[in-house]
């Protein structure tokens, strides 16, 4: 079983940065894609980012690419989500997740998610 908790949400102006992490417990989480997703007020959650555990090969939304980056540190069991340059529309909670699909930008393929962390960009 694993357990995922985020941090490091909070309010930021436009063009600042944060940094999210994801604490995960549990002896099989390297073996894992990991995920971000969020979800603003009144929209569907949204896929960010992820990372595969096989090869580490990293995934991005559109709207987040060259921006954001995601990155896992197996030994700590966290995985993080640094963000530049952050614009009002990336307001939102912003969850973590893993799961054992393929389908990286597809909130079904993951099984295990934290309870999410807000992140407020003001303008």
């Amino acid at each position: 079983q694993v357990q995922l908790v985020e941090s490091g949400g909070g309010l930021v102006q436009t063009e600042g940065s944060l940094r999210l992490s994801c604490a995960a417990s549990g002896r099989t989480f390297s073996s894992y894609n990991v995920g971000w997703f969020r979800q603003a007020p009144g929209k569907e959650r949204e896929f960010v980012a992820a990372m595969l555990w096989t090869t580490g090969s990293t995934n991005y939304a559109d709207s987040v690419k060259g921006r954001f980056t995601i990155s896992r540190d197996n030994g700590r069991n966290t995985v993080y989500l640094q963000m530049n340059s952050l614009k009002p529309e990336d307001t939102g909670i912003y969850y973590c997740a893993a799961g054992r699909g393929l389908r990286v930008r597809s909130a079904d393929d993951f099984v295990h998610w934290g309870q999410g962390t807000q992140v407020t960009v003001s303008s």
